[in-house]
């Protein structure tokens, strides 16, 4: 398989850049960009430790940047490939020059999300995980950030499992009861398999319960703030905020088109959106609106 490369900081001037690197060839690519101040061969350095040296370019040996490095061997990564992290200043010109020279020599652009794709098709993460990941990325309250979390560590995936497993118990059981009914092998009734049904049938119930408080937590609540004209609601908005985000005079229709921002109310997001007052149009402007 390939060796893939990617920018994993968000675009823009931070202190720090990180460019992560995962394949078979990634410590061979490593060694012609990298040049380490206590160098050491691959075979003796361990997983989960960190080198300081300098990316360099191997054509002209002009350094590119002061790096630290971390190696992640495989299994015992996030992809369970070979895999590393170059840790370089922040800034768009730097990790750009850093990533093309990791494609130059060897590595592929990765595409979005080809880390956490190799991570499911390796068995390290399932689908749950994989959206909670995501989740993690654009939570927007505490609230939604833990519940991700919780998904992350596996509770959603738990929790079916058992499932499952009561499920292929019971249907052994019927099956063996049929098959094999010379063997001494607990016969399983009606009532007995309407039993272990109704225990399956209340954890489903209970997990799908579940779903709509996920929901609000992750997706938050539309709340539409309507009425008349100048009747307080760009006012009201602007003190939900604490901040002059919708213009308030006392001229009616200051407010045209809506205006949308989000607030944590108690870690639960809330979609605040303000409208345009409720009343006959007699401007051009609002008329089109109101269509």
């Amino acid at each position: 398989m390939s060796t893939i490369a990617a920018i994993s900081t968000a675009p823009g001037i931070g202190g720090i850049g990180i460019i992560r690197m995962s394949g078979e060839d990634c410590f061979n690519i490593l060694e012609k960009i990298f040049k380490a101040k206590n160098p050491e061969e691959i075979e003796n350095i361990k997983g989960y430790t960190i080198k300081y040296g300098n990316i360099i370019d191997p054509t002209t040996n002009k350094i590119i940047d002061e790096v630290l490095v971390s190696y992640f061997k495989k299994p015992k990564s996030y992809t369970t490939e070979n895999m590393c992290e170059i840790s370089s200043h922040g800034g768009v010109v730097v990790v750009k020059n850093i990533l093309e020279i990791c494609l130059k020599n060897g590595a592929k652009l990765a595409e979005p999300g080809e880390f956490t794709k190799l991570a499911f098709l390796n068995g390290r993460i399932d689908l749950s995980q994989v959206e909670s990941i995501i989740d993690i990325i654009n939570a927007k309250t505490d609230k939604e950030l833990k519940a991700s979390i919780n998904q992350l560590e596996g509770n959603l995936s738990k929790s079916l499992t058992k499932i499952k497993k009561q499920i292929l118990e019971l249907l052994a059981d019927i099956e063996a009861s049929i098959d094999y009914p010379e063997y001494d092998v607990e016969e399983v009734t009606k009532e007995k398999a309407k039993d272990k049904l109704k225990q399956i049938e209340d954890n489903i119930n209970k997990l799908y319960n579940t779903f709509e408080n996920g929901k609000i937590i992750k997706e938050g609540i539309k709340v539409a703030i309507i009425g008349r004209p100048n009747s307080g609601k760009s006012s009201l908005l602007n003190c939900i905020l604490n901040e002059d985000r919708a213009i308030v005079t006392e001229i009616e229709g200051t407010t045209r088109d809506t205006i949308e921002e989000f607030v944590s109310i108690k870690g639960i997001p809330f979609k605040i959106i303000d409208t345009a007052g409720i009343r006959d149009a007699d401007n051009e402007v609002e008329i089109i609106r109101n269509k």
